[in-house]
């Protein structure tokens, strides 16, 4: 198992390398001066043509493409991912700031969306062909079809501007509480637009998974045995059903990240998704560069872990 997860990981290195390889070309294709991403748009402003050039001969700028891609990298892997022409701010700085606030929402929307999931998943399995079973059923295909910013729009309609109970967005309360107990009221809307996919996928996935099990012939041996209905369904059936579910449920967190530039945008959230679309409406290429590979790395790692969760899941994989 060991060298199966050590070979995953030293996969993601040329994954990376030519996702980075990609962004810089684009980036460097682009029109404009391109000392204005390596350094202070403040600073650049105040230099004269000649001390333009001089700095652009000290950087590198005017070396063949694959000498300023290796230098563009290596600045990358040391921290330095250059200068916002819009903010005028540090890359680097802003990312530190905003990186933290979508991975908290993300995270929490994966485990809240994963435990109502499974659980209406498990419920609609067990009372299959009820009003329960069709009610849930019916609630999933709306969720799978219907977009999330939909959702958000309603959500916030009904519980903030019509009802007033949750905050219309941003992330806290302005000179107030900064714990997670006075920030987390400004996430639920948040977290149940960006969850609601998750439910409705595992909602779905669960239920056909436990029918499945339920149908096995080790599921008619236990009842056979005389053991209570209860401990049939959960010990043997949920917990048997739930190998390829929880695969889905890894496959589903680069979505989530990649779904949070919509939420933040309809909630004013201040993630990397809102960042990412403030800098593209702006025309920020260096940011939307950034905030790109960043995302692709994220996803690459999200997939890495699919791969070695299945591989625990399944010996038959590491064989292969």
């Amino acid at each position: 198992m060991l060298k199966y997860v050590l070979r995953k990981l030293v996969a993601l290195i040329p994954k990376l390398l030519a996702i980075s390889l990609i962004l810089f070309v684009m980036m460097d294709l682009l029109p404009g001066d391109p000392l204005t991403r390596a350094m202070n748009p403040d600073t650049y402003g105040q230099l004269t043509e000649e001390l333009k050039e001089q700095y652009r001969e000290a950087m590198g700028l005017n070396k063949p493409l694959p000498v300023r891609y290796l230098n563009w990298l290596g600045n990358i892997l040391k921290g330095d991912f250059g200068w916002s022409t819009s903010t005028k701010q540090n890359i680097g700085n802003m990312l530190a700031g905003r990186f933290p606030y979508t991975v908290e929402l993300s995270l929490m929307s994966v485990v809240i969306g994963s435990f109502l999931g499974i659980l209406f998943g498990y419920i609609a399995s067990i009372f299959k062909n009820t009003i329960i079973d069709y009610g849930l059923t019916l609630c999933s295909v709306i969720g799978v079809s219907v977009p999330n910013f939909f959702f958000g729009i309603v959500f916030l309609l009904a519980f903030a501007v019509k009802l007033k109970w949750l905050p219309t967005g941003g992330r806290m309360e302005v000179g107030g509480a900064t714990d997670f107990f006075h920030r987390f009221k400004f996430m639920i809307l948040p977290i149940m637009t960006q969850s609601i996919g998750l439910i409705a996928a595992l909602m779905r996935y669960t239920r056909s998974t436990m029918l499945d099990v339920l149908n096995r012939d080790y599921i008619k041996t236990a009842r056979s045995k005389g053991l209570r209905e209860a401990t049939v369904n959960f010990k043997h059936g949920f917990r048997n059903a739930m190998i390829p579910v929880m695969t889905i449920v890894c496959m589903r967190i680069p979505m989530i990240v990649g779904g949070s530039v919509v939420v933040e945008s309809v909630f004013n959230y201040p993630g990397t998704g809102q960042m990412s679309l403030t800098a593209l409406t702006a025309g920020d290429i260096p940011v939307v560069m950034v905030t790109t590979m960043v995302s692709a790395a994220f996803t690459l790692a999200a997939s890495t872990i699919v791969d070695i969760v299945t591989a625990m899941l399944d010996p038959r994989i590491r064989m292969e």
